[in-house]
């Protein structure tokens, strides 16, 4: 016997149920760029190796562990893309997009790492990004938490999210500020996990984003970033705190957040819920203002944020319930009422575009076509048979009211339809 092909662990097929809240999120989303002038970038799932080491950093997990990466029959090693800001930052240097130029792109797709599959976290998964270059200034910070605070209200997630914010300052504060974390690490290290004595020399910030609880209190103690930030740096800040404050956005500072290579500077931010277990974080974002320098181009401000439309899923269907169904549902009992009907359907279609309209197909009787209709979720079901044929009518049941069935003339089908969409 043939054994059945299973689809790759934390890879996932998506049904009607699921598919629904997916196109409500991705309309969204499109809506929202809209709304603030971003144009759409498309750029390849396959990508050099080399731009993710340079990128996201050979001493990361990311890089280390979990990107799906092979040599191709040329020899060139290639990675399945874990990220989307690389490769929009490579897209924009290769086509002259960036330098002396203000562009604000945003681009949607999956993503790839090999991680453990958990709620919340697949090995394919999608993300939506928007990234800004040529901005150097608070305000285009707090567009885009304006931007990404704008969706929670489309999606009717709100209170379901809580803005995080922090400073990262220059690089030259960082400098300072590590030195004294790694002197006050050092001093803890009994009490360091093995993930943070690993990074405790190579990326010693990033052990403030550990979420082991046993490490907390310790944590709590070791030097804040914010204290070190030189002039310029708190201004940037306080101005980007000005405008939330303006705009009635409620955040909270939390100086552990923090990113871990040295192209990153000044705004960082997250999203975060509570109703999503360990998968916390549905949105991060920051300025990344060395990036671009750091794959060849020429200097540029940036900033970005990604989110996962997988959490965004999971939040909205708690949120609100959404079923896939069409509009209308055509029973057709008996050869005339076929050969009508189905003509009528793409006449309805051509006339009525926006409404969706399932034929009913492999015959039946009344009986067993009213069992489809209703199982379709249908609004209306509109019924052919031999005597609406011949009369010149079709009727039309509701199957989601108490209304009473009624008969309409075909020619008036059309502006009754209207009427009721």
């Amino acid at each position: 016997m043939t054994k059945n092909i299973a689809a790759v662990r934390g890879m996932n097929d998506l049904f009607a149920e699921d598919v629904i809240y997916w196109q409500h999120i991705e309309a969204s989303l499109r809506r929202l760029a809209s709304m603030y002038g971003y144009q759409e970038i498309r750029f390849p799932l396959l990508e050099q190796t080399e731009l993710f080491q340079r990128t996201i950093g050979e001493v990361t997990d990311i890089v280390a562990k979990e990107m799906y990466t092979f040599a191709d029959r040329n020899g060139d090693s290639l990675t399945l893309r874990p990220e989307g800001t690389a490769g929009c930052v490579r897209a924009g240097i290769q086509n002259g997009l960036l330098y002396n130029q203000i562009q604000r792109f945003w681009y949607m797709g999956p993503m790839f790492r090999h991680e453990r599959p958990q709620k919340g976290r697949f090995r394919q998964f999608h993300q939506f990004g928007a990234e800004v270059f040529g901005l150097p200034g608070p305000d285009i910070d707090a567009e885009l938490i304006f931007m990404s605070a704008r969706l929670w209200e489309l999606l009717g997630i709100k209170d379901q999210v809580v803005l995080q914010i922090n400073s990262l300052g220059t690089s030259a504060v960082r400098a300072c500020h590590r030195q004294e974390l790694v002197a006050y690490l050092e001093q803890h290290k009994a009490e360091l996990d093995e993930d943070s004595l690993r990074r405790l020399y190579t990326n010693p910030l990033r052990i403030l984003d550990s979420k082991n609880p046993a490490m907390a209190e310790m944590l709590a103690g070791a030097p804040k970033l914010l204290d070190y930030l030189d002039e310029d740096t708190t201004a940037h800040f306080d101005k980007l705190r000005q405008l939330l404050d303006a705009a009635a956005i409620k955040y909270e500072i939390n100086p552990r957040l923090v990113r871990g290579l040295d192209y990153y500077t000044l705004t960082v931010f997250e999203w975060v819920t509570d109703s999503l277990g360990a998968q916390g974080t549905i949105c991060a974002g920051g300025r990344y203002d060395g990036l671009v320098e750091e794959l060849g181009g020429k200097a540029t401000p940036a900033i970005g944020f990604a989110l996962g439309i997988e959490r965004l899923v999971e939040l909205v269907k708690a949120a609100a319930s959404l079923k896939a169904a069409p509009d209308i549902y055509l029973i057709m009992v008996g050869e005339l009422a076929l050969q009508k009907g189905m003509l009528l359907a793409e006449e309805l279609r051509n006339d009525l575009p926006e409404i969706s309209l399932v034929s009913n197909c492999g015959a039946g009787n009344f009986k067993a076509q009213f069992k489809r209709a209703d199982k379709s979720g249908a609004r209306l079901a509109l019924v052919l048979g031999e005597q609406e044929v011949a009369q010149g009518l079709v009727t039309v049941k509701y199957l989601r009211s108490d209304e009473m069935q009624q008969q309409i003339s075909i020619s008036e089908l059309v502006n009754f339809l209207e009427k009721r969409s």
